[in-house]
């Protein structure tokens, strides 16, 4: 069905295409939800896991910034992803960077968006939250963010985080800190190792309050090259993970060089800045989860997010140490049934090597 809908949508800019498909998914997650999950539902044992305290049915999830404000998250599980992250949110209300801002880049099956972290708001989305929780049955994540405002800077900041954890951690399965957004001037403040250390020291005195304890997750930027990865500031970054008792990484955010692009360069210089997603990602992302999953021997979870649009590219993520992985600009480009196929192709590869579950593929080429 999608290969005669995605002429009609690719006629839509981007962003409103994006939002015609999400208020046809607010509307398909009621009356039609059973329908909706008969035609996409594959389930199969050896993709369950259980991470943070929660079962995964399989390990393919919505990456954040598809459903900023959690509007469809019960059509997200009927489609079969795994779990679902929303966001990112931040503590007030944001209306974003001016339009244009998202970009479609077909020659590599790609984004380039410039949001500014456009979202309804801490408030807004935990009250959507609560009232549809129980329509809920797979883990829920929360990408939390700084609210989009260059002065809100330092201890204002730190505030501003604590904000939105507190209004949101409740409904969370686990929480992720987006330190590394590339999409406003301030945005990758608190992946400078001190801010980064007392962003988390705030985090670890709000989990001290009764209730507020979550698995807390911190999204990472890519690395500069698919090459050879030496990064002292990202050892840093670590050593003050580790040291705060990080639950996991998310590797990674989009980034905002143009590297290994077949979109020509006048049409990129019409575009301008903004974060890029999709293919040209997937080698520099898989080389981080690799990183990430030896420097900390495996211990700590990781979420691979990248360039995944198969079960090809998936895979590999979960042999380089992803023990579950995300999409969003795929689903662009190949549309909804990319998550049975990409499960189904899972399974496969699963069998074909010999692993009993998807537990036993995490980090096997590491």
């Amino acid at each position: 069905m999608y290969r005669f809908l995605r002429p009609l949508l690719f006629r839509l800019g981007p962003e409103r295409a994006h939002a015609v498909t999400l208020r046809a998914a607010e509307m398909l997650q009621g009356a039609a939800h059973s329908f909706v999950e008969s035609r996409y539902k594959f389930e199969d044992e050896r993709l369950k896991q259980r991470l943070w305290g929660h079962t995964f049915p399989n390990p393919v999830g919505l990456a954040a910034g598809a459903d900023k404000n959690a509007r469809a998250v019960p059509f997200w599980e009927a489609l079969g992803f795994g779990f679902v992250e929303v966001g990112s949110v931040s503590a007030r209300p944001a209306e974003g960077n001016p339009r244009p801002r998202a970009f479609r880049l077909p020659e590599d099956q790609a984004l380039i968006n410039r949001l500014g972290l456009n979202n309804d708001g801490a408030e807004a989305v935990a009250d959507r939250l609560s009232q549809n929780r129980s329509a809920y049955s797979r883990p829920l994540g929360i990408n939390l963010a700084k609210t989009h405002d260059p002065d809100i800077m330092g201890d204002a900041a730190l505030e501003d985080f604590r904000t939105s954890f507190q209004a949101l951690v409740s409904e969370a399965d686990y929480v992720t800190l987006n330190v590394s957004c590339p999409n406003t001037p301030d945005g990758g403040t608190f992946e400078d190792p001190e801010a980064l250390d007392r962003l988390l020291r705030m985090v670890a005195e709000e989990q001290k309050v009764p209730g507020l304890a979550v698995p807390v997750l911190v999204k990472l930027s890519p690395p500069t090259s698919d090459q050879v990865l030496f990064d002292t500031r990202l050892e840093e970054i670590l050593a003050v993970a580790e040291a705060r008792d990080v639950d996991g990484f998310i590797a990674t955010n989009t980034t905002s060089d143009r590297q290994g692009l077949g979109t020509p360069p006048d049409r990129l210089g019409e575009i301008g800045e903004g974060g890029l997603s999709g293919p040209p990602l997937e080698a520099r992302s898989t080389r981080l989860v690799r990183y990430l999953y030896q420097a900390t021997a495996g211990d700590i979870p990781i979420i691979g997010v990248g360039g995944i649009r198969d079960a090809d590219s998936a895979y590999a993520k979960i042999r380089a140490g992803a023990s579950l992985v995300q999409l969003y600009t795929a689903l662009v480009y190949e549309g909804p049934a990319l998550v049975r196929r990409i499960k189904q192709g899972l399974v496969q590869r699963l069998s074909e090597d010999g692993y009993a579950s998807v537990g036993g593929a995490v980090g096997a080429d590491v």
